[in-house]
């Protein structure tokens, strides 16, 4: 059988040639629009629930965000004066060469008072990190498998314990801030955390880290959403005749129950 082909010329009678292959994309199935159209619509709910969500919480959290900033700085005060027992963690990413001092600390803190953890010292270029025990008035550090009692002095540190006095210590920066004021509202995974800014005076920064010179440093607090602090940062002259150094401070477990003995 002979293959017919469409091609001109065209039908003298009626004019009508071969019609021309479409160009045009398929149509796409019902389906498919509707499951298109509600990606779109969880996504739009989404990007609303992430904006929204710094805005949310219960009536008490909303109570909590509503205050002045230094109403809300008091309330941190006083939950850290109040806790039996808080978690810390202190750091700098590093200090002033030639400096001997603090790199970090991290342990529980009592209203004892008393402190168990781990303090990194840095003294004659070297950093040493030991397990370190402050009760009573006594501190103790964990060397070459025994407990030895020592001078905090002697490192350029305060008694580890007196860091959790009520009023005093960790808790003295958060009161008699300077040029007070509030930042942006953060999320933290579930947390939304309000930042405030301000100058401490050197006397109370001098609690954390004897050796600070007695002028203003800088201070960024971070609240969760119930005005507990969850981070205090301080940067200023924590040395004498050396650069200015930032310490953080993270503040978590409050209220865990622990017992701290001498060894």
């Amino acid at each position: 059988m002979r293959r017919s082909t469409c091609r001109p010329p065209r039908d003298v009678a009626t004019g009508r040639a071969c019609p021309a292959a479409s160009r045009s994309r398929p149509v796409r199935v019902p389906w498919q629009a509707e499951r298109v159209k509600r990606l779109l619509a969880l996504a739009v709910v989404l990007a609303l629930g992430l904006v929204a969500g710094c805005g949310g919480g219960s009536a008490a959290e909303k109570k909590a965000r509503s205050l002045s900033p230094s109403q809300r700085l008091a309330a941190a005060q006083k939950y850290l004066d109040d806790a039996k027992a808080v978690t810390i963690a202190l750091s700098t990413p590093k200090l002033p060469k030639g400096t001997q001092g603090i790199l970090k600390a991290t342990g529980v803190g009592t209203k004892a008072p008393a402190f168990e953890g781990k303090i990194s010292v840095v003294q004659s270029g070297l950093s040493v990190e030991v397990p370190v025990i402050a009760v009573d008035g006594d501190t103790y550090i964990k060397f070459g498998g025994s407990y030895q009692k020592i001078d905090p002095d002697d490192f350029g540190a305060p008694d580890p314990a007196s860091l959790f006095t009520a009023g005093g210590g960790l808790s003295s920066v958060l009161s008699g801030v300077k040029d007070l004021k509030k930042g942006k509202d953060t999320r933290e995974g579930k947390q939304v955390l309000s930042t405030l800014t301000g100058r401490v005076a050197g006397s109370k920064v001098g609690a954390i880290i004897p050796s600070a010179e007695n002028q203003d440093f800088d201070a960024t607090f971070t609240l969760d959403s119930t005005n507990h602090l969850v981070t205090a940062k301080i940067k200023g002259p924590f040395y004498p005749g050396a650069d200015d150094v930032t310490y953080t401070v993270g503040f978590s477990r409050y209220g865990k129950t622990v017992k701290i003995t001498k060894p």
